[in-house]
């Protein structure tokens, strides 16, 4: 509003006007102009309600969008409607359906709520029917104890005889024990029809909350938990014995529980049978605030045992391994094995080609470079029938271990010697492992067939280290065979049979199996694979097993012909599947009765393993540390890292390392594995600048490719010769060059001038030898050395010259030193360095 009264001039429906007084602190106001717009109100048209929906404003020709006709219009609405009617038929058709399976849930809860209740009429029945019996019963033996007591009693009183009378003091306890089951069944009425309220889902007033699923609908459930099977059948059980007396209170059955040095808190509660939350709860009321899979000392655990009323047993951590105990089998359950015979003798004598002969097959011809490099274990059957089990061990120096191992395991040791070579160092080796397994020995001496060939001379040398054989009088077997031709292998298989015959050969085939690992790999298709020989029992499959410090269950038994069997008896060399991890060659394999028992045993080894090496490294004193350290000072290393196919390459290779180098350079094992060259390999050979040795391995693609990044050398042998020989050539290239001196002249000074810019020359006569400018010299004085060093000049006359020979004179001056007198004497020498080789 203008100040005059008059409107002024604007649109229709404009802002309307206003004052507002505002007031500010200290009293003073202000006047504030305020608009206020009207808001737009929008009046439908008749026919274009709220019931049209959304297309309401489309029969309006002022609101159609442009290009849209009256027929187009027209069929726009009829579909609309159309589509209202069916989202309205099929919101109608869920309801009918909703409404059909809460029927349908409904019928069912009220039929199975019918047979609860008949089974509950049926149980109370019977317990009636107990009570009864039990009541009469009661009533008999009183009667009885009555009549007994009756001829005391004088004959004029019949009536006391009667059974109404008897059984008259006795009707109210009769009468008693009736009317209880009427109450109960009042009670059970009324608890049935009021509604329950922790059992949602039970009562008809109870709607379901949120979707139905469609494993509710199939079960009946509403959202709650269903009861099982099971639970029911507990229940029915415990009515049952409500309704036969009563459950009676069962005594706590007290139990000796062992307790090692410390025990986790789950393990405890399953040794003494009780629940881990109260084992729980009762360490939480001591103060120790622990879960189930803690760890808690001896001390604890007796206390904790104690009041759960059991009684403890203290045990130490290596009683574990007493569930591995040795069966004493006794006579009438042995029964003959097969003998097990392990080949041994010099590399390159031919102990592969002789069993390869033997088994009719081409073994040698898959090891690399014709030498055997793993131990293998085969079974032959002769012509005869006779089954027997062979180990071939290889000859080389590096694998002394697998030789012991497999004379250890062995019988019958047959040594193969050639004919054309006589006695080597590994025959003898293999002759001092033998006797020192104290088992009996076979002489094959091999490759008759050569012209070169001279058993005897084998016979004679065998005797220079006590194996005297039958042909020198002796007790060892010999036979003369060729792997080649064929000769004489009858008479070894003879020579065999007869000494498994007076061994007297017999295992126990029905009790735990127990074995020797011959060999372990790391497979890549089948993971943990350990060549075990059998030695008593029975490996089956599905065993569960410790060996060394791992254990496992056999998924899988594998012969030496690559068949797979369901088990494994004495003498049966077999590949055993299932391990959780790669035992050492040489561990025993120990069938055990329960996963937590073999678990236990190898956890335990695996500390006490552990602990042994860490005392090894801590068993020095401060002095010792530093006497170590002040010679590694000058002791130069090179690290390695070794990967092979099998553990006893692997440990071979390690052996054969550990024997090169001397005081100055010796090569150091960083890490040896079985398996592919992986990352991690890589990654530690970086950080160390070591190379990677793989035997019978390779890197697998990311390996080789950090190995490229990295600059990691990576090497590949097959052959154990030519890694040994790398290594020694790379170690030699450590050591440090020998200076070799050589003698060259002597020169005798004269007398000494002093010259300008050049200090003290020498005049001197050389005496013997020549002088040279390039040597090095050392000034005597009294066939003392009181300096060495180099010439600074080399005259003759006044021209500087290379050298002087012996009877000439020449002038010397030495480098950085003035010392010199008339009569000392000049030694003149040359210096070379020489390249040293690691022996």
């Amino acid at each position: 509003m203008s100040d005059d009264g008059k409107k002024t001039l604007g649109l229709r429906g404009g802002p309307r006007a206003g004052q507002v007084k505002q007031s500010f602190s200290h009293g003073r106001t202000k006047n504030v102009v305020v608009e206020t717009k009207r808001k737009r109100v929008v009046v439908p048209k008749p026919g274009t309600g709220k019931g049209s929906g959304g297309g309401a404003h489309l029969g309006d020709p002022s609101k159609r969008p442009a290009g849209i006709s009256d027929v187009e219009m027209e069929r726009r609405l009829k579909a609309l409607q159309v589509a209202k009617a069916n989202e309205a038929e099929e919101a109608k058709r869920r309801e009918e359906d909703e409404k059909r399976r809460v029927a349908d849930r409904q019928r069912r809860r009220d039929e199975l709520e019918a047979k609860e209740r008949e089974q509950r009429e049926q149980e109370e029945a019977a317990r009636r029917k107990a009570e009864e019996e039990e009541q009469k019963r009661k009533e008999a033996e009183e009667a009885k104890k009555r009549a007994a007591a009756a001829p005391a009693a004088p004959k004029s009183s019949p009536a006391s005889a009667k059974p109404g009378a008897a059984a008259e003091p006795e009707a109210p306890r009769g009468g008693g024990a009736k009317p209880a089951p009427r109450k109960t069944d009042r009670e059970r009425d009324t608890r049935d029809d009021r509604p329950n309220r922790n059992n949602k889902g039970r009562g008809d007033d109870n709607r379901r909350s949120g979707k139905l699923t469609l494993n509710q609908a199939l079960t009946g459930g509403e959202g709650g938990r269903q009861r099982s099977l099971a639970a029911m059948k507990r229940k029915q059980e415990r009515m049952r014995q409500k309704a036969m007396g009563g459950a009676e209170n069962r005594e706590k059955v007290v139990r000796d529980v062992q307790v090692p040095e410390t025990i986790v808190v789950q393990e405890l509660a399953n040794r003494m049978a009780e629940r881990v939350s109260d084992v729980v709860k009762a360490l939480m009321n001591m103060g120790m605030m622990v879960t189930q899979n803690q760890p808690i000392d001896a001390d604890t655990a007796e206390v904790i045992v104690e009041e759960f009323g059991h009684k403890i047993v203290r045990v130490s951590d290596a009683d574990v391994e007493d569930v591995i105990h040795s069966v004493e089998d006794k006579d009438e359950d042995l029964v003959p094995r097969p003998p097990i015979i392990t080949i041994m003798g010099h590399v390159d004598h031919g102990k592969t080609s002789l069993l390869d002969a033997i088994r009719n097959a081409k073994v040698v011809a898959g090891e690399a470079g014709g030498i055997t490099q793993h131990i293998g274990a085969y079974q032959v059957t002769t012509d005869s029938g006779a089954v027997l089990s062979f180990l071939d061990t290889p000859g080389h120096a590096a694998f002394t271990s697998m030789r012991s191992r497999g004379a250890q395991v062995t019988d019958i040791v047959v040594l193969v010697v050639a004919a054309d070579d006589a006695v080597m160092p590994q025959t003898v080796e293999a002759i001092a492992h033998a006797k020192a397994a104290g088992v009996p020995m076979i002489v094959a001496i091999n490759k008759c067939d050569k012209p070169s060939a001279d058993a005897n001379k084998v016979r004679t040398d065998l005797l220079q280290h006590e194996v005297i054989v039958e042909q020198m009088s002796g007790e060892v077997q010999d036979v003369e065979v060729s792997a080649i031709t064929g000769q004489g292998l009858d008479e070894l298989l003879e020579a065999i049979a007869l000494q498994a015959e007076i061994l007297e050969l017999k295992a126990n085939p029905d009790r735990a199996a127990s074995g020797a690992v011959i060999e372990a790999q790391l497979d890549v298709g089948r993971g943990p694979v350990a060549t075990v020989l059998v030695q008593n029992g029975t490996l089956r499959q599905g065993d569960i097993f410790v060996v060394g410090e791992q254990w496992g269950k056999v998924r899988a038994l594998i012969n030496d012909q690559g068949e797979r069997v369901n088990e494994a008896g004495p003498s049966v060399p077999v590949e055993v599947l299932g391990l959780n991890g790669t035992p050492e060659a040489g561990d025993v394999l120990n069938v055990v009765e329960t996963e937590a028992q073999a678990r236990e045993i190898a956890e335990y080894r695996e500390s006490a393993a552990k602990e042994k090496r860490a005392a090894a490294g801590a068993a020095t004193t401060l002095e010792q540390l530093m006497a170590k350290a002040k010679e590694d000072e000058n002791l130069q290393e090179m690290p390695i890292l070794v990967k092979a196919d099998v553990q006893g390459s692997a440990e071979a290779i390690v052996q054969a390392m550990e024997k090169i180098g001397n005081d100055e350079v010796r090569v150091r094992v960083l890490h040896a594995g079985v398996g592919a060259i992986t990352e991690t390999d890589v990654g530690l050979a970086e950080a160390s600048g070591a190379p990677i040795m793989g035997f019978n391995v390779r890197a697998n693609a990311p390996a080789r490719n950090a190995a490229n990044q990295k600059g990691v050398e990576i090497r590949y042998y097959s052959v154990i010769y030519d890694l040994v020989d790398d290594v020694k050539a790379a170690a030699s290239g450590l050591l440090s060059a020998e200076i070799r001196e050589t003698f060259i002249g002597y020169a005798q000074i004269k007398d000494v001038f002093k010259v300008s810019n050049v200090g003290k020359v020498a005049g001197c006569l050389v005496t013997e030898g020549v002088a040279r400018r390039s040597a090095g010299v050392r000034l005597l004085r009294d066939n003392v050395v009181i300096h060495e060093g180099t010439l600074k000049t080399l005259k003759r006359f006044k021209d500087e010259v290379p050298e002087v020979q012996s009877g000439q004179e020449c002038g010397m001056a030495f480098e950085n030193y003035e010392d010199i007198r008339a009569g000392d004497v000049i030694e003149i020498f040359e210096r070379e360095e020489v390249e040293r080789q690691l022996d």
